[in-house]
């Protein structure tokens, strides 16, 4: 039985995105991407058009494609399961979604070939149980933009590491999810 669930809000408001039936793959819920969402209008002051955004971890695209819908100027998704990228690179065909980009391969080496110091926004939306935080926000810092923001989503609260200030945080069921702010100026 296929698994699907929509994007909340925008231009690309109300479509389906399958969810690719994947071990351990768990798209961020409804409610979740739409309390995401009201903080970064508040925080981006509604202006969305401007914004560079990495989604990292991009699973079913339910972030990076909500992000597009809302207007961001460009979304760069990164995905390493073949099976999920064809199912990206499907809907992002489908909507004609322009501004995003769909990137195959591990986390890890796509961080190596990533321009410094490109992006408002990054999503971390990791698998559970890997263990990827606190190192991976460390690994994403060169890639922000001063005063950015990242997101990232787990099973535990992450504390915030040195070079960021948390700026929000909630949970829903066991998904905890935070937004934080980077704080060290570029060198």
């Amino acid at each position: 039985m296929k698994k699907y669930i929509r994007i909340v809000a925008g231009q690309y408001r109300r479509t389906p995105i399958e969810v690719p039936n994947i071990e351990g793959l768990r798209p961020t819920p409804d409610r979740v991407r739409e309390t995401l969402f009201n903080w970064l209008n508040h925080f981006w002051q509604g202006e969305f058009g401007d914004k560079q955004v990495l989604d990292l971890f991009a699973g079913s695209g339910a972030l990076g494609f909500e992000a597009a819908s809302r207007g961001v100027g460009h979304v760069q998704m990164v995905e390493s399961d073949p099976k999920a990228m064809a199912a990206l690179r499907i809907l992002r065909d489908r909507l004609k979604a322009d501004a995003v980009r769909i990137q195959g391969g591990l986390a890890q080496s796509a961080l190596t070939r990533m321009e410094n110091g490109r992006y408002d926004l990054i999503f971390l939306d990791p698998p559970f149980g890997k263990g990827w935080f606190p190192d991976i926000l460390e690994q994403v810092l060169p890639l922000l933009k001063p005063n950015a923001l990242v997101y990232a989503e787990s099973e535990d609260p992450v504390p915030a590491p040195d070079n960021y200030a948390a700026l929000r945080q909630a949970r829903a069921g066991a998904v905890h999810y935070q937004l934080f702010q980077r704080t060290e100026s570029l060198k």
